[in-house]
């Protein structure tokens, strides 16, 4: 008699692996100004920190497309997690191994940030894979733990700051590394299946030629700038609208965003065999143009902190649900499409809170307009969900 697999397991080792990805995205940003006192790195190579680290991102995820089909998954995922924590760890270590600390910081930012760029192209394919019923609202769910994975980032940091001081900020990180280093052990061991059976998947060349994909794709641009657009600036918008401390900006802005979006998820989770993905993701694209406009033209401070928390809640679905739709529309896509998708949605996360911080420099500082001008990524994707629902109808309900 053969024993029954635990999919359980894949889908525990799936979460930790999006909690790993909020801590690399989320934790190292909140060290800025301590880079910038202790090592006296300038704010123009501090700026690089987040530029290595989704430009490194983004080439993995293109060229997780030709290797990863290759090599297995679980080689690929057991080594998202190892490198996730090789990086965090070398944080704490190399800054002051090295003669130059910028270089160790960047070194360790490189690292995990490939182990990330990993996560993002192989997890939602491998639950994908998993034979669960109602994969809609799995997948919902499964990105729903970035969120409380970079709220939990963002307030335990917080709390060990206040508690043991910044100056500790090498233990903390120390800390965070264990996290990807035990999720390594539970990808080692967890059932996981292909995606397609081997022959039957589409090659990069047929995917990039079929009219479907594109549109596809810019679902996914339009889902990353819609979601990063105002959680990039949540910080900064609450600072200058509401007149607060940084400390209070963060908790107040990005945590928000981060809960709202959560709790957006873990509902579609729940309630998605109830609903209609496109219809569903089409309302909260029309919310978060609301959101967006409330945002940038309110003249009450506290008004602009709701539409930019609730604007969480709104594109919460959007990448989950892109993901979802492209599974759905294009079955036979296989990792190659989720590495593109992957690539797609960060690029728009990368190119969006550039576009938004260029036009508010040019409106004189003005975020609002900022903010205002990407309206359009919401417009956007509201108009691709209906040439999607009119041309090619074979979404399943």
């Amino acid at each position: 008699m053969t024993r029954q697999k635990n999919y359980k397991k894949t889908l525990i080792a799936c979460y930790l692996g999006f909690v790993t990805q909020a801590i690399s995205a989320n934790f190292t940003p909140l060290l800025f100004l301590t880079f910038k006192n202790t090592y006296e790195i300038g704010l123009e190579k501090i700026a690089l920190i987040p530029f290595a680290f989704y430009l490194t991102q983004l080439l993995i995820d293109f060229a997780a497309t030709k290797f990863v089909d290759k090599i297995g998954y679980r080689i690929c995922v057991v080594s998202s997690q190892v490198l996730s924590a090789a990086g965090l760890a070398l944080m704490a270590v190399l800054p002051e191994l090295l003669p130059i600390p910028f270089f160790g910081i960047m070194i360790a930012v490189v690292l995990y940030a490939m182990g990330s760029g990993l996560v993002e192209v192989l997890v939602s394919p491998i639950v994908e894979a998993c034979p669960f019923e109602n994969k809609d609202g799995m997948m919902s769910l499964l990105h729903s733990f970035y969120c409380w994975g970079a709220v939990g980032v963002i307030l335990g940091s917080t709390l060990f700051f206040s508690v043991f001081g910044v100056a500790n900020w090498k233990i903390l990180t120390l800390i965070w590394a264990v996290v990807p280093l035990y999720n390594a052990f539970n990808f080692i061991t967890c059932p996981i299946e292909r995606l397609t059976e081997e022959g039957e998947s589409m090659r990069p060349g047929q995917l990039l030629r079929l009219p479907l994909f594109w549109l596809l794709i810019l679902l996914m641009v339009c889902s990353g700038a819609s979601e990063t657009s105002m959680a990039q600036w949540a910080s900064a918008f609450t600072e200058s609208a509401m007149g607060v401390s940084k400390t209070v900006g963060d908790l107040a802005g990005p945590c928000l965003f981060a809960v709202f979006m959560g709790i957006s998820r873990v509902i579609y989770g729940k309630m998605s065999e109830k609903l209609d993905l496109v219809r569903t993701m089409t309302v909260c694209g029309l919310l978060c143009v609301v959101c967006y406009l409330t945002a940038s033209l309110a003249f009450l401070p506290i008004l602009g902190l709701a539409g930019c928390a609730i604007c969480g809640f709104a594109v919460g679905i959007m990448w989950p649900g892109s993901i979802s739709i492209s599974s759905q529309k294009c079955p036979r896509g296989g990792t190659a499409m989720f590495a593109f998708l992957a690539l797609a949605g960060d690029l728009g996360a990368t190119v969006s809170p550039a576009m938004v911080g260029g036009v508010s420099n040019m409106a004189g500082g003005n975020l609002k307009i900022g903010l205002l001008v990407a309206t359009a990524f919401p417009i956007i994707l509201i108009f691709v969900l209906l040439v999607l629902n009119r041309k090619f109808n074979r979404l399943k309900k």
